[in-house]
């Protein structure tokens, strides 16, 4: 059997399991066993709780699915380390894990690629591959578990993809990361970003998962949100903010809006005063991101005083808004830009690790 036949175990949930290692003659307990070792980061080969008879029964019709990690860039600035990781059909994802006085918090992808195609985002310029599965989402934070020896309390969904566009498997994730008997990560830990897909946002906030929803905003009119966000153009912020009220209702969690700050594009008070308007009513916090100056983007990051600025006007307004600090600027932290290089470059990256 390929390995691509194969079934994925990290994409079971513990009922899931059981079923199935059962149908291999395996008695139900095992599915405890072996759920236990994987989520500690062991391939099947490793889990000696299993005598060697069932550990080849079972790698003969299942793989793990933790990813192969490909390359590890280290920040000499901060503690932040970014992870390139290849999946069993050897595409590439990021994964950053950052260090933060609350402990750890890891960004996770959740494809191959993505469709949404905004303008400033290192992910555009690369062709959509796939979705991928709730293990492969699950098996990032697993991974750097063990390379590091720690436990990732925190969770963003905020990496290569756009996570509502793949909405089940991402639910799944979200499941099996918050379960007791999964990572039992608590859903308030765990930040799930969206550029707008209103729909989705609405599926969302019926699914009693408490997440922090995390709106990729980034202008607040209509027709210039349009020429960097396509999405916009199919779902505009009248909607957007509607199932964002929506949202708080449902969950009783506010909401927050991501906003690259990009020089000259959307920095003005102009700006900041039509976003104050438009939130002025919704329990929400605005994360100020200052631009990663990503090739062929042509976006440049705004001074110093530029940023206080804006922050400045929406506190002046009454809108809670802090300005995100910024992690692993030498490492090209920014989600897509270690995957983009390394397919630039030609190829796939030798394992290993930069410092």
């Amino acid at each position: 059997m390929g390995e691509e036949t194969k079934v994925r175990l990290l994409d079971l949930d513990r009922g899931e399991l059981k079923q199935f290692v059962g149908t291999l003659g395996m008695p139900e307990y095992r599915a405890n066993q072996i759920a236990e070792r994987l989520l500690a980061g062991e391939d099947i080969g490793e889990i000696t709780t299993l005598s060697k008879k069932d550990r080849q029964t079972l790698s003969e019709v299942a793989v793990s699915g933790i990813p192969e990690t490909v390359l590890v860039r280290q920040s000499k600035i901060d503690e932040t380390c970014k992870y390139l990781f290849k999946l069993f059909d050897g595409v590439l994802v990021e994964t950053v894990l950052m260090k933060y006085s609350y402990g750890y918090s890891v960004c996770v992808s959740s494809q191959a690629g993505c469709r949404m195609g905004c303008k400033f985002c290192a992910s555009s310029g690369i062709p959509f591959s796939r979705n991928l599965t709730a293990g492969e989402i699950l098996g990032q934070i697993i991974a750097i578990n063990r390379s590091k020896n720690i436990k990732i309390g925190h969770v963003v969904i905020m990496g290569i993809g756009e996570p509502l566009d793949n909405y089940d498997n991402v639910i799944k994730f979200l499941r099996l990361a918050t379960s007791e008997e999964g990572l039992n990560i608590s859903s308030r830990k765990i930040s799930l970003s969206t550029c707008g897909l209103v729909p989705n946002i609405k599926r969302l906030a019926q699914e009693n998962i408490p997440v922090t929803l995390s709106v990729s905003l980034h202008n607040p009119f209509d027709y210039e949100r349009s020429e960097i966000m396509p999405v916009n153009k199919v779902y505009p912020l009248d909607e957007l903010f509607a199932a964002c009220r929506e949202y708080v209702k449902l969950t009783g969690r506010r909401v927050t809006f991501e906003y690259a700050l990009i020089s000259g594009v959307n920095d003005t008070k102009r700006h900041a005063n039509e976003l104050a308007g438009r939130l002025s009513h919704l329990q929400c916090h605005v994360n100020i991101i200052p631009v990663n100056k990503v090739k062929g983007t042509g976006f440049e990051r705004p001074d110093r005083d530029s940023i206080e600025r804006f922050s400045g006007y929406l506190t002046e307004k009454g809108i809670p808004a802090t300005v995100r600090r910024e992690l692993g600027r030498d490492i090209s932290a920014a989600c897509g830009q270690l995957r983009k290089g390394v397919i630039e470059d030609g190829g796939e990256a030798g394992t290993g690790s930069e410092s």
